[in-house]
């Protein structure tokens, strides 16, 4: 009796073994599996920080689509291509660049692809996505860089022009009536020493005459540079003063409409106020016209357009109007000239809806 029970515990205690060694290896062999697991996965991580690096590195909305295509091929031992956005084919994921898809990539294997293969290909295209707009960015970047570049040497050169002009007028216009005025004083002063006081007397009255016409031509110039009102009553009213002006003295009517422009910067309403008197300038050289319309209005893309429309016969010679078209330009505006058929001519710069920045309260 006593020999069976001591057998039976043996048996037991045997059993107890084998299976305590089986749970030791078989845990072992799972800490293995999982070891095996965990290293497998954190290759493909630093697979797929690598192949992230190499297409954020890139600059070129092409070379990134392209190391994309690369990369996948190589975590997913795949055929990797790409679609146009909105296709599906096989196992794709979209490429999307602010919220809109740009394109597909489509992988092809012999095996099925797990869920973490498809979590990896998600982070490859959403970093594909970033590196695009990073590219598009740097590339409207450049444009608006260049854009500055030219809109500033533009600005020195119509600048440049612009004294030129004024000196050429001052020296043709005030600076040589300033000149006969002295010569005037002169023969004045002359005749006075001989007793000539009705010939003094005489020329003494031309050379004020001629002194107060260069004072209204000097005040003429002030006012065309920068007319006092412009600042003081706002775009619309410095408008109608200069129609008024220019109507009144050449008998024509000059219809005006340019609320518009009144909330604009006043840099823009000081270059718009500018073309429009270059325009009217040109209109009544060339006519004068009978009838002569200005008008601000906002454009189809939500810039603003400057209008001068006149009755006058047309000008075939399109250097008459390079100074509106620099003026324009200064502004980043776009100018352009119609004449009709039976005469007249019109006038427009538009603004980009970019250059139109309310004014500042």
């Amino acid at each position: 009796m006593a020999v069976g029970v001591i057998a039976t515990l043996a048996v037991l205690a045997l059993a107890a073994a084998g299976i305590a060694l089986y749970l030791v290896v078989s845990e072992r062999r799972r800490h293995g599996a999982i070891e095996e697991e965990l290293s497998a996965q954190a290759s493909h991580l630093e697979q797929l920080v690598e192949s992230t690096a190499a297409i954020a590195s890139s600059l070129d909305e092409t070379h990134v689509l392209a190391q994309t295509l690369e990369e996948a091929e190589r975590l997913f031992d795949a055929r990797a291509s790409l679609l146009p956005a909105g296709e599906r084919g096989g196992a794709t994921l979209p490429i999307r660049v602010r919220d809109k898809e740009i394109a597909s990539l489509r992988l092809q294997t012999e095996r099925r692809l797990s869920r973490g293969d498809l979590a990896r290909a998600a982070v490859l295209t959403d970093v594909a996505g970033r590196a695009v707009e990073n590219a598009r960015l740097l590339e409207e970047a450049k444009v608006r860089e260049a854009a500055r570049a030219q809109l500033s040497d533009q600005l020195i050169t119509a600048e440049q022009d612009e004294r030129r002009r004024l000196a050429l007028f001052l020296h043709d216009g005030p600076v040589q009536s300033m000149a006969g005025i002295a010569l005037m004083l002169d023969g004045a002063l002359n005749a006075i020493d001989t007793d000539q006081l009705e010939q003094a007397k005489t020329v003494i009255g031309s050379a004020l005459d001629r002194h107060r016409q260069t004072i209204r031509e000097l005040r003429d110039l002030s006012f065309n540079l920068e007319p006092v009102v412009l600042r003081d009553q706002g775009f619309g009213t410095a408008v109608r003063a200069l129609a008024e002006q220019l109507g009144m003295a050449n008998e024509i009517k000059i219809n005006v409409d340019v609320e518009a422009a009144e909330e604009l910067s006043e840099n823009t309403q000081a270059a718009l106020y500018q073309i429009i008197r270059e325009a009217l300038n040109g209109a009544i050289r060339r006519g004068p016209p009978t009838q002569v319309t200005v008008r601000v209005e906002e454009a189809e893309d939500g810039g603003v357009a400057t209008v001068v429309a006149d009755d006058a016969p047309g000008e075939r010679r399109r250097a008459s109007f390079d100074a509106i078209a620099e003026r324009a330009r200064t502004i980043d505006g776009r100018f352009s000239v119609e004449q009709g058929e039976d005469g007249g001519t019109t006038v427009r710069v538009e603004l980009p809806p970019y250059t139109v920045q309310p004014r500042s309260v």
